[in-house]
């Protein structure tokens, strides 16, 4: 498991990290998210390494987190960081070689990435001759080539189309399905939303909230349901009901408690035909937008 133990960072007058404390666990993906300059990235390179903390410890499995801990992590960086003259596959097996894999392993481990993330005819062209989306795919082969123990992806999803966010979702869920922490940020709520384990949602460098996509709607969620029927209209005369939302025989409402809503149902089913009836779920954009207020 990687670990953040109340992680502070200052530059100059200004205090990026507060007392930035949270889990990555092994074999689950964790989005990060926040609006710009909220310390994602900042904290980011110093899991890496590239930056040091003012305080706190990042930690690895319970203790001190090492250079050698970290040799072994996969980090792909928000800006572009490949050789642009140089051809993606041949690159690739020179970063895992430089991991310390044999050029035979090297080389079939980037064919089998550059396979999967649908790069497979373009291995032997250069960077520069790919399209930007292709380029954000090479980058994210050169953060898994080697086999990574953990997974750091700053924006992994920055400029790929429809098809490529979900081939990019697959092989990093095989990933986390090997055992390795993933953490990634993005600002693209609704893929944070379905891919996530869990979220750790940053703000002016705290964290506000964190835990699970259950967890996070179950903590800033009151209870809400979805009725939809012939004419929904009566809801708003039922004592204890909030309406939230109404549109002829959609009606989306708070209950002071279940019986309330019991109450809804059974007076729907005598009036008419009930299409549906459930228990609304609250969306993460709603949920990033309170909590970061």
């Amino acid at each position: 498991m990687l670990s953040l133990h109340a992680i502070s960072r200052s530059f100059g007058g200004h205090r990026a990290l507060s007392d930035v404390t949270f889990d990555v666990t092994a074999g689950r993906m964790t989005g990060f998210v926040g609006a710009n300059g909220a310390g994602k990235t900042t904290a980011m390179r110093i899991i890496l390494g590239v930056l040091a903390p003012d305080g706190g410890e990042v930690r690895w499995d319970g203790r001190p987190i090492t250079a050698d801990d970290r040799a072994q992590f996969g980090y792909m960086p928000e800006e572009r960081g490949l050789y642009p003259k140089m051809q993606v596959k041949e690159q690739l097996v020179y970063l895992a070689r430089l991991h310390g894999m044999d050029a035979r392993t090297a080389a079939a481990r980037a064919d089998d990435l550059l396979e999967r993330l649908g790069l497979g005819e373009r291995g032997g062209d250069t960077l520069e001759s790919l399209s930007l989306g292709n380029q954000q795919r090479a980058q994210i082969a050169a953060a898994l080539v080697h086999d990574p123990t953990a997974l750091v992806l700053d924006e992994p999803f920055s400029g790929l189309d429809p098809m490529a966010v979900e081939v990019t979702l697959e092989v990093l869920r095989d990933v986390a399905r090997s055992g390795a922490p993933v953490l990634f940020s993005s600002h693209q709520l609704d893929v944070v939303e379905r891919l996530c384990d869990e979220l750790v949602i940053l703000a002016h460098g705290q964290v506000r909230a964190a835990g699970t996509r259950q967890e996070l709607r179950e903590r800033h969620s009151s209870p809400e349901w979805v009725l939809e029927t012939d004419d929904a209209g009566f809801v708003r005369g039922i004592p204890g009901i909030e309406v939230l939302e109404f549109d002829g025989g959609h009606v989306r409402f708070a209950a002071d408690d279940a019986a309330h809503a019991d109450r809804v149902l059974r007076e729907a089913i005598e009036r008419g035909s009930v299409r549906s009836f459930a228990p609304s779920v609250r969306p993460l954009t709603e949920i990033f937008q309170e909590v970061v207020r």
